[in-house]
């Protein structure tokens, strides 16, 4: 059935026949679960079977590009929302560390623990995905990033679609409360259409943040390559995999070009945030003012500060370190000999290159 099986609405017949998913052992008509047409070969390590070995080291391999992505995100303490694209990392990390078990069936799927964990792996993707998308309205400032109402609004909502969505698998992977393992259409649009749903407004809405905000287009890039290494990893992994399975006589399948494609993508949102973040500059949307500093000369400066300290009695300015009780030591006050031209800063109708906060 499942290899002459065609894609339709709800069902996961056509796609668990072309790729090893872990929802697969846990939905369809049989009882046992939908199995692929051809998947990648196991290896026996002591005992215990291996299964997609290349996609599990993948998977650990994510796992430490992920770890220095992250320190480098904590290292810039100042950068627009820094602690909110953080948990997005940390979520996906989350979600590599269970694939390695998932993917490698170091937990079994014919035991009970494993449909739990099948269902808090599929809740962790959309609150993964669900993160990406509050990320993506950061930059438009509807909440100032950092603040507990932005970063708790993010973590509350990523809670809730991750036991809504946990809940809807293990109901249906138990079939409890009118969920159905053989007609598994909640959890069909909550792990296809509403993933997908996300990756695509965030999209826009970055596109349209990188083009009324910066004049530097460079951005876009990023976003284009990630939105290609996404679209080419599930291309391959729904069209492809059980060709690339048969070439190369079940080594390697179409999970493992989609676990490496998924990690590329996730490098560009990296690469895209850190590189509209540059040297802690901020952005927003319909915030173009221009921002300059005046640059003073040092002769300058002591004279602003000197006719501040006269100005105000108590401060700094206008009383010498070796004053006695207090009093103004006037001869250690500079007086200059030359009033020297003063230099002009950036011109107030200079191009702004980044726009304001």
């Amino acid at each position: 059935m499942s290899s002459t099986a065609s894609l339709s609405f709800g069902s996961y017949d056509w796609i668990c026949s072309q790729a090893a998913l872990v929802v697969c052992p846990l939905v369809g008509t049989t009882g046992y679960g939908i199995e692929p047409v051809c998947y990648a070969r196991n290896v026996e390590i002591g005992s215990t079977l291996i299964f997609q070995p290349a996609t599990s080291f993948l998977h650990i391999c994510a796992l430490l590009m992920v770890a220095v992505m992250i320190l480098h995100i904590r290292s810039k303490y100042t950068a627009v929302g820094r602690k909110e694209i953080v948990t997005f990392f940390y979520l996906y990390s989350f979600v590599e560390l269970l694939s390695i078990f998932l993917d490698s069936s170091i937990i079994p799927a014919n035991t009970t623990v494993y449909a739990w964990f099948a269902a808090i792996h599929l809740g962790a993707i959309c609150a993964t995905f669900w993160c990406l998308l509050v990320n993506g309205f950061v930059g438009f400032q509807f909440a100032e990033d950092g603040t507990p109402k932005s970063l708790w609004f993010l973590r509350l909502s990523c809670l809730l679609v991750f036991f809504i969505t946990g809940f809807i698998a293990i109901a249906t992977f138990e079939n409890v409360a009118s969920f159905s393992s053989e007609k598994p259409t909640a959890l069909w649009i909550v792990e296809f259409i509403f993933n997908l749903a996300c990756v695509v407004i965030y999209i826009i809405l970055q596109l349209i943040l990188v083009i009324r905000t910066l004049d530097d287009r460079w951005p876009i890039g990023d976003i284009i390559f990630g939105t290609a290494f996404f679209i080419i990893g599930q291309v391959i992994l729904y069209g492809f995999s059980v060709t690339i399975c048969d070439a190369v006589t079940h080594y390697i399948d179409g999970l493992f070009f989609a676990t490496l494609c998924i990690l590329f993508s996730v490098m560009m949102v990296y690469k895209y945030w850190d590189s509209i973040t540059k040297e802690d500059l901020e952005f927003s949307v319909g915030s173009k003012q221009a921002v300059w500093e005046v640059d003073y000369a040092p002769e300058q400066k002591l004279l602003m500060d000197d006719g501040l300290g006269q100005g105000q009695q108590g401060g700094y300015g206008g009383y010498g370190a070796a004053g006695q009780g207090g009093a103004p030591n006037h001869q250690q006050q500079y007086q200059p000999q030359q009033q020297q031209q003063q230099q002009p800063g950036y011109p107030p109708n200079a191009p702004n290159k980044w726009g304001a906060y």
